[in-house]
């Protein structure tokens, strides 16, 4: 584990403590429980496999990502607005939105989902940094759809009883692994959504690669997304080659001078020559 993401865990802990004791864990599971069925992830990203049924229609599905800053970059837009950019991710195509709601790292807020949540009918990620079973009481209670879950965060007994946690709740689990030791942990808790992440959590760089590489390994009643790394249409066509179809994009397109157009170029039908690539891989 890098020395970030230690840092950022164990302030997510104390987070955590203060925020448990301003309001308790049974309270906040009673509200979570008097929740509306969420929208569902799954059934958003389950067309992002090709499929002959509709040839005309693009293959890509995208979780469109909003945040204001990340530790490795700095501010990305400190004054974004989530409801207008959920609104034009939205038009632009997206399947799903994730909205960073990490404070100190990232510059997010609770606040932020349910502003994005409230401008769009899509499902909507909770982004964060899941260490407790309070944050997942916590993200249903606010209306997320699906929370993020870090294989390399947790142990894996907190993993397996978070995505059973996440089930009773009828809330989907993004399970994001690096490499192949994670995502057989992975599986072996019952993990349905593989988010493959691409950087290096030592080095912050990013490697399409790492996608690549472990698509393999993922079986196909399961459901993949590229994350991280991700800027371009050309990183788009090259992973879709390898029969990779959901992604999850957010720098790229929270530093777009328009996002609405940034997403809608990103998931453009593939030629003719792309289509043909991606069928023979999924064959």
């Amino acid at each position: 584990m890098s020395d970030q993401l230690a840092r950022i865990l164990d302030a997510k802990r104390e987070e955590v403590t203060v925020r448990s004791a301003r309001t308790p864990l049974a309270d906040l599971r009673r509200l979570a429980e008097a929740m509306p069925k969420p929208r569902s992830l799954a059934s958003a990203l389950l067309p992002g496999r090709f499929s002959h049924a509709e040839p005309a229609s693009p293959p890509v599905r995208l979780i469109a990502e909003i945040k204001r800053a990340s530790p490795s970059k700095g501010p990305l837009r400190p004054d974004l607005n989530p409801a207008a950019y959920a609104k034009a991710y939205a038009r632009g195509g997206a399947a799903a939105l994730s909205v960073l709601t990490d404070g100190p790292f990232f510059c997010g807020s609770l606040d932020d989902l349910k502003a994005a949540r409230d401008a769009v009918t899509l499902p909507v990620l909770r982004k964060d940094f899941t260490v407790s079973e309070y944050q997942i009481y916590e993200a249903r209670a606010a209306g997320a759809d699906a929370i993020l879950l870090i294989v390399r965060a947790v142990t894996e007994a907190f993993l397996r009883d978070a995505l059973a946690l996440c089930e009773a709740l009828s809330l989907d689990a993004l399970t994001e692994v690096h490499d192949e030791r994670e995502l057989e942990a992975a599986l072996r808790c019952g993990a349905r959504i593989v988010g493959v992440n691409n950087r290096d959590l030592t080095t912050f760089q990013t490697f399409l690669e790492t996608s690549l590489r472990l698509r393999a390994h993922i079986p196909e009643d399961r459901i993949m997304v590229a994350e991280s790394g991700i800027r371009s249409r050309s990183d788009i066509e090259r992973l879709a080659a390898a029969g990779i179809f959901n992604f999850l994009v957010g720098e790229s397109l929270v530093r777009a001078s328009n996002p609405e157009n940034a997403v809608r170029h990103l998931i453009q039908p593939f030629s003719g020559e792309a289509v043909k690539n991606a069928d023979n891989q999924r064959a």
